[in-house]
């Protein structure tokens, strides 16, 4: 069996980290934490857990502080987490019986990180991360904000998820070290390009994102998956600044880079919904309900939109055209995803009223 280090950078988690910690420490064999400031109980929390307590001087790059994080470990595989995440008890199972199969020619390990829930607790919004890395590739950190690991060697993608109870809002934190960089006449990297523009449109600079959106797209190199999600962004930019023509254009722009995602495909389809073009939105709400997610992909993924979402609305725009047949058909098959949705119930009601007065 390999052995695992868990490293965290930290400050002030004196709300989340016992949580954190509670939830993986039958799993890892060493946690180090490198804290960046704290002026809570996170310190005296973490030191119920382990000895491997590091200061480190905050300096504008979590990069800095990871890589610090992981130059401490001694085992042979690195996990790391934020202290708002959690493994839940079925996914710490998962991750014991990883730890038991692990061997010597996997490099990477990818696993599900899902960030935002429906009221039942149901993973809306989730992506993959390289979560468990081999410590002796020494691999490091880049980026000074929205930090990642190059992949390297032999990566595998495991059905385990990450689940991130975030707490509070990091504020503006991001986007000031962006713009301090920017001030300093500092160059961003693509990637930098790219989640500066989904800062600014987070924090409603709607304008600017545009500016930042459009200047990712136009570089040439840029992963696929963030080209397909600033085209998702840019859209919903373009339709707040009533620019309609050129959110529909740039929906359609983003399949130069793969095939059609769902998340673009029900935007395609709102799109045609306002300005009551029922067939068109059809077509588009079809494909949406229709698709399968890429088994080999990484990127972000709204999983209401390949799912509950496409086929609620396919109710709705049948409805418009008079078809109550498929209407109903169609939210059934959305009630197959959320039994319990406000939408489906109340259409069970409107669909058994007007057929009782077709009667």
């Amino acid at each position: 069996m390999k052995s695992i280090s868990l490293c965290m950078i930290v400050k002030n988690e004196e709300e989340n980290l016992a949580k954190c910690m509670e939830s993986v420490q039958r799993i890892v064999d060493e946690i180090i934490i490198v804290d960046t400031g704290s002026t809570d109980a996170t310190k005296e929390i973490a030191a119920k857990y382990t000895s491997n307590i590091y200061d480190f001087k905050w300096c504008n790059d979590f990069s800095k502080a990871r890589n610090t994080a992981f130059s401490k470990a001694t085992k042979d595989y690195i996990l790391w987490l934020d202290a708002d995440d959690v493994l839940r008890p079925e996914d710490q199972k998962k991750m014991l019986q990883l730890k038991e199969e692990l061997d010597e020619t996997i490099d990477v390990v990818m696993l599900k990180y899902n960030i935002a829930f429906d009221k039942n607790g149901n993973p809306t919004f989730s992506y993959y991360r390289e979560r468990l890395v081999k410590r002796s590739l020494n691999i490091q950190w880049r980026e000074p904000v929205h930090e990642y690991l190059p992949l390297v060697g032999n990566v595998v993608k495991k059905d385990i998820a990450v689940t991130h109870e975030k707490t509070h809002s990091s504020g503006d934190r991001n986007i000031n070290i962006y713009k301090e960089k920017i001030r300093k006449g500092e160059k961003l990297s693509t990637r930098g390009v790219y989640y500066y523009a989904k800062e600014l449109y987070e924090h409603n600079r709607i304008k600017e994102a545009i500016k930042y959106f459009e200047g990712f797209l136009k570089k040439e190199d840029g992963w696929a998956e963030d080209k397909i999600s600033a085209c998702y962004y840019l859209s919903i930019c373009y339709k707040k600044m009533e620019e309609l023509e050129k959110q529909r254009n740039t929906l359609i722009k983003s399949f130069e880079y793969d095939i059609p995602r769902a998340e673009i495909c029900c935007q395609l389809g709102a799109y045609y919904f306002q300005k009551k073009e029922y067939k068109k939105a059809i077509y588009w709400y079809t494909v949406a309900a229709t698709l399968e997610f890429p088994e080999d992909n990484w990127g972000f993924r709204q999983i209401d939109c390949w799912t509950f979402l496409p086929n609620i609305q396919l109710c709705v725009c049948y409805d418009r055209i008079g078809d109550i047949e498929k209407a109903i058909k169609y939210n059934e098959i959305a009630a197959k995803f959320k039994p319990e949705s406000e939408s489906v119930l109340y259409n069970r009601t409107y669909f058994n009223n007007r057929q009782r007065k077709d009667i």
